[in-house]
């Protein structure tokens, strides 16, 4: 192997390597089977999201992995791999591949990660259902909202019920 070849291996190892550990979730794809137009879609729908999509090495995952001390990953890098790094919703990834699989009938999970935690394909398919990041943020608020809104209309009914207005 020549002098360069191993120097932009090891650019390529770092860069992944960099990714893995920026990204909230991860998940790795084996994108069989899909045609161009619907990985151009596929691209589209993970840009839109903060997602980004790349088709590696399986032997550069490896090796990044093996730095950002990920573990698990060695036995599903084998076959066709695209990766997926979710930066800002940890749940865009895995559910924005699952949609364009329910649809395409085509693409498999091989397994993902979350905060440097290895996840099995269930795993996975168990996060693609999660609600994103706002819809949670959205229930939580609605939530903590309701016993506010309650005790205010308590209280008010309180008053006009002192106050004899009934």
């Amino acid at each position: 192997m020549s002098k360069n070849n191993l120097e932009s291996k090891k650019v390529i190892v770092a860069s992944i390597k960099e990714k893995l550990e920026k990204a909230q979730s991860v998940i790795l794809v084996d994108y069989r089977g899909i045609t161009v137009e619907e990985d151009t879609a596929l691209r589209a729908a993970f840009r839109k999201e903060n997602v980004e999509y790349s088709v590696l090495k399986n032997t550069m995952v490896e090796l990044a992995a093996k730095e950002a001390g990920i573990e698990g990953l060695d036995p599903y890098l084998n076959g066709p791999t695209a990766v997926a790094f979710g930066y800002q919703d940890p749940v865009a990834p895995a559910r924005i591949a699952a949609d364009f699989m329910k649809k395409s009938k085509k693409t498999a999970f091989k397994c993902g990660v979350v905060d440097k935690k290895f996840l099995d394909e269930k795993s996975v398919i168990a996060l693609s259902e999660l609600p994103s990041k706002e819809v949670l943020i959205a229930k939580i608020m609605g939530s903590l909202n309701a016993p506010i809104t309650n005790f205010v209309y308590a209280v008010e009914a309180i008053r006009k019920q002192k106050a004899g207005e009934e």
